[in-house]
């Protein structure tokens, strides 16, 4: 797929608007669901207005009209001790006949012997397409670096699973070695690296970002953007510079569009986000759009 430059993109913004941006379906690939009367997410405590729970009905109750027609779950960093049994819970919910079609459980990829109970335990549910364990939380910003979770992530990707990323930029440096250590692991960045959009910082996460797209075998979740944004008072604007970086690093075959739903609901409503990214990438062809809002998401996560 051509990858538009953001000279083409502006020229074509105009013709782009008349067509309308929602010609396509919708595969959200990156949203939560908690139940904390059956798990603990103690997380939770430091982020109040969204401490209730988020159900299925309740996802299926915002996702209405707006085109999503299929999604992906992202374990929500469930205490440790409940992670297999959050797992479970959210493949129950994966039968093919509501929105959840997929599923991205935790793993401890830094034990080895942990690691190889979590497969061995879940590796073979077909709805289980990849595993997340959280970075941003980690002191050491050469975490993803170390030779365990190297290994971690390198066992994934020969079990025929993908892993999901979820850092802050100033981790990025780390990770882009982890990147060159597992190139027969799909890697996906979350929320596009969790850059200082709310200091209007771009560099050097706008280098590492280029550099990490430079791999093949990884891609990014234009995601996660209005919650690193000033909460109430984000602009387009202030969205632009970071959208454009990682779509002319990755093109529009290795990105795709992700709610972070109900984590974005601190700075944003479902239908204005599904809106944002449309003013975002208002120049981009239909094919384009269709890579961004399904296609890159299916084929990632091996979507039916």
């Amino acid at each position: 797929m051509r990858r538009s430059s953001s000279a083409d993109r502006q020229q074509t913004r105009d013709a782009s608007s008349r067509e309308g941006f929602w010609t396509v379906d919708i595969v959200d690939a990156h949203h939560h669901l908690w139940d904390r009367g059956r798990f603990r997410y103690s997380w939770l405590q430091q982020a109040p207005a969204i401490d209730r729970d988020y159900l299925l009905h309740d996802y299926e109750s915002v996702i209405a009209s707006s085109g999503v027609v299929q999604s992906v779950h992202v374990q929500a960093d469930v205490d440790e001790q409940w992670a297999l049994q959050e797992t479970n819970w959210l493949l129950s919910m994966a039968d093919g006949a509501g929105p959840v079609t997929a599923v991205v459980g935790w793993a401890p990829v830094e034990r080895q012997e942990d690691l190889e109970a979590f497969l061995e335990k879940q590796g073979d549910n077909p709805r289980l397409k990849g595993f997340r364990r959280l970075i941003q939380g980690e002191e050491d910003d050469g975490f993803a670096a170390r030779e365990q979770v190297i290994g971690g992530v390198r066992r994934l990707g020969a079990a025929g699973f993908s892993f999901d990323l979820c850092i802050y930029h100033h981790q990025l440096s780390a990770v882009i070695e982890l990147a060159r250590q597992v190139p027969d692991t799909p890697l996906v960045l979350d929320h596009i690296g969790k850059p200082d959009i709310r200091g209007g910082r771009l560099d050097p996460w706008r280098q590492q970002i280029q550099e990490l797209a430079a791999m093949d075998h990884v891609y990014c979740k234009l995601s996660g953007m209005t919650t690193e944004a000033d909460f109430s008072s984000w602009t387009i604007d202030d969205l632009r510079p970071y959208a454009e970086t990682v779509i002319d690093a990755f093109g529009f075959s290795r990105v795709m569009f992700g709610s972070d739903w109900p984590v974005s609901t601190q700075a944003v409503d479902y239908g204005r986000w599904i809106e944002t990214v449309g003013e975002l990438t208002s120049g981009a062809s239909v094919g384009e759009r269709d890579a961004l809002m399904r296609g890159t998401a299916t084929r990632f996560y091996r979507l039916g």
